[in-house]
């Protein structure tokens, strides 16, 4: 089972920074991530979602594939390569994958402009390898499905850095 995280950050970018860093890790065979989603409120107030995996431009590969197949037993390989693509591409861009859009869009929203959000669907992780590197990255635990004193303890960790250099 999966376990979502939410935090939230101050300014546009430290999420998509923190989103980077969970990416390398994931190359890292760290931490497994099944979706991670960057919310950014601008500073009129709109939410844009900035999506891990691109579902339109795979569904266009997948269906270009499929479709040049058929159109090669047809003995039409561009026109089945073009139709294919096109509804590759219209079928990855209707899929949602992982964390619903409209949830993380209206939590989002509840932040004050020029903020972001981070979303992550964790499947599995080597938690103490990777709160050693989100160590001091600041930001606030929103919403996770961990347990409470896994949930403290990754706050702390966020934290500490902030700590530090206050004190």
């Amino acid at each position: 089972m999966s376990n979502l995280v939410v935090i939230a950050y101050e300014d546009q970018f430290k999420a998509e920074e923190v989103r980077t860093m969970l990416r390398k890790m994931q190359q890292e065979y760290l931490i497994d991530l099944e979706d991670a989603v960057v919310a950014v409120k601008d500073d009129q107030g709109k939410v844009k979602l900035h999506q891990m995996y691109k579902l339109a431009a795979a569904g266009a590969l997948s269906g270009g594939f499929w479709g040049a197949l058929i159109g090669l037993i047809f003995m039409s390989p561009l026109l089945g390569m073009a139709v294919g693509a096109g509804a590759g591409a219209v079928s990855g861009a209707l899929t949602d994958v992982g964390i619903n859009d409209d949830f993380m869009k209206n939590l989002a929203a509840s932040f004050k402009n020029g903020s972001s959000v981070l979303f992550v669907l964790v499947r599995k992780a080597t938690p103490d390898k990777v709160l050693e590197q989100l160590q001091g990255t600041g930001g606030k635990v929103i919403k996770t499905s961990l347990t409470h004193e896994e949930e403290e303890k990754l706050q702390a960790v966020l934290n500490t850095a902030k700590a530090a250099a206050a004190g």
